[in-house]
């Protein structure tokens, strides 16, 4: 057996090999990740494994996510972690939620340190969510120039719509619906565009829903497998059903679509039939900066935006059942409504 190696000669840590590894296919790079812990790798498969692989170019990056599992620290019990915090540094950019609960992302060297105290795991969700997925999106996103959004995003033959709105504003259950009629899905929440091509990606492992939404489904075979999903809380108190998609038998999208349209959720009813309001070119830009305030900042933006000038953009308002808004983005998509499964 090796010995221990002495604090003095290795403060950081730098000598510790890791013992497990994982590498997964995600958001057109290859990631490699490594942890001094199988649990920890086991969060990282519950995120991430079972999906395709998408591709955004002729090279596929290599990135590295290194997961150390820490000593509990002592602190208050309490229903959940702190919030995540933010800063950044030369080259670095950091999300912690306390001394032992953090991430370091190194765009420029595509590497990330995610660490993880051993009471956080009584928290497996805010770990999953807010430190690994938090790694995994930011390095993805500025290691490739990636246009990060605040969106969904659902497909067929290599065609994608974009479905933005505030929280609450229905994107999940069109998305919930789109899946039912047979569109694939690109992500539910987080959509990553390579701006020269136009390309969309994301992490399609899970959909959550309100109870709600599970209403308007009725008896629909599906209703019962995801009213038996696990519950998770988020940090606005709001509780949805945590839909794995990978288990479902749900399409998800086999490769990064190109955007064809771009739709904006309304909570306004439709006066007729017409779901659909034509956005202007200039409306759209303006309503694109007010909606991704985020992304707007980021560096590929600007070519992003030059790009989705050739792309249709809509209004997409509420209609009696969400599977008529689906049938009017199948039209977008030139699908045949024929060819939609029913919800």
């Amino acid at each position: 057996m090796r010995p221990p190696l002495n604090p003095l000669t290795d403060p950081f840590g730098e000598r510790l090999a890791p013992r497990h590894r994982r590498s997964l296919h995600l958001l057109g790079a290859l990631f490699r990740f490594e942890s001094n812990s199988v649990r920890l790798l086991r969060l990282v498969e519950q995120a991430f494994a079972g999906l395709p692989r998408h591709r955004l170019g002729a090279r596929t990056p290599r990135l590295r996510v290194r997961l150390q599992l820490a000593p509990s620290q002592p602190r208050k019990s309490a229903a959940e972690p702190p919030p995540l915090k933010t800063w950044s540094g030369p080259g670095f950019l950091c999300g912690a939620m306390d001394r032992s609960n953090l991430a370091i992302i190194v765009p420029a060297q595509g590497s990330a340190l995610v660490v993880i105290s051993r009471d956080m795991l009584r928290h497996a969700y805010h770990a999953r969510y807010e430190l690994i997925e938090f790694a995994v999106y930011v390095l993805a996103s500025r290691a490739q120039g990636l246009v990060p959004l605040h969106a969904a995003a659902v497909g067929h033959h290599g065609r994608a719509v974009l479905l933005m709105g505030d929280s609450g504003a229905g994107k999940s259950t069109i998305a919930l619906h789109s899946l039912l009629q047979g569109l694939a899905m690109v992500s539910e929440d987080a959509v990553f565009v390579a701006p020269e091509q136009l390309l969309a990606t994301g992490i399609a492992s899970f959909l959550h829903l309100r109870s709600g939404a599970l209403r308007l489904l009725q008896r629909h075979e599906s209703a019962g497998r995801m009213r038996a999903s696990p519950i998770i809380r988020r940090r606005s108190g709001a509780e949805k059903r945590e839909v794995d998609l990978r288990r479902t038998g749900y399409r998800l999208a086999p490769a990064a679509l190109r955007i064809k349209a771009v739709i904006f959720l309304s909570r306004r009813t439709a006066s007729d039939d017409r779901l659909l309001i034509p956005v202007a070119a200039r409306a759209l830009a303006r309503r694109l900066v007010v909606h991704q305030p985020y992304a707007a900042t980021q560096h590929g933006w600007h070519r992003f935006e030059k790009k989705l000038a050739g792309v249709r953009a809509f209004e997409l308002r509420r209609g009696t059942h969400p599977r008529v808004a689906v049938a009017a983005l199948c039209d977008l998509l030139a699908l045949p409504e024929r060819r939609a499964r029913r919800a």
